[in-house]
This record gives structure tokens, C-alpha cells and sequence, in this order.
């Protein structure tokens, strides 16, 4: 049960950084990804918990998709700094379209 309540204060603390931080878009994604490992976390512990090995292999096809987010939102990033030479979510807008 502690196990559940760390994964659950990680989520937490990745929910919190994305709210209190719009302006720095890199700790934003520092907080998404936080966010999807507690929640690989919670699966893991879980499917410990219940003796099931699916949980194990949700865990492994969320930190994929976790892999490929980094990798775009950083190719975002490369792109934005080139363009604007400065990181902030307000300057995303200049990427549309």
C-alpha cells in the first residue's frame, strides 16, 4: 500500500509543476514525464499486488509512448529555440500552421 500512495504523490507532484509552471516548457515536460512514470509505477505495484503480469506490460507500453512524447516535444523545442532563440510557452505560437 505504500508503494501505491508513492506512485500516487509522484502524480501529484508532476500535476502540480504542470499547473504552477506555464512558462518554462521544458519543466513542463519533466512534469508529463513524472506523470507517466508514477503511473507505469502504479501499474507495476498493482500487478505485483494482484499476481498478474499484464499490468508489467502496460507499464512497458507507457514508457514507450513516453519515450516518443520526449522525442517530439524536445524536436519542438530544438525547433522553437531556432526560430525565436527563446523557450517559453507563449512563444509556441509562432509554430502554427
Amino acid at each position: 500500500m505504500l508503494c501505491l500512495n508513492f506512485s500516487w504523490i509522484l502524480f501529484i507532484i508532476g500535476l502540480v509543476g504542470i499547473i504552477w509552471n506555464k512558462k518554462n516548457i521544458l519543466l513542463m515536460l519533466f512534469c508529463i514525464e513524472l506523470m507517466f512514470f508514477s503511473i507505469s509505477l502504479n501499474f507495476i505495484f498493482s500487478s505485483c499486488f494482484i499476481f498478474q503480469p499484464l499490468g508489467q506490460i502496460f507499464s512497458l507500453v507507457i514508457i514507450t509512448v513516453a519515450a516518443a512524447e520526449t522525442a517530439i516535444g524536445l524536436g519542438l523545442l530544438i525547433i522553437l529555440l531556432r526560430l525565436s532563440n527563446k523557450i517559453n510557452y507563449n512563444s509556441l505560437i509562432t509554430l502554427r500552421g
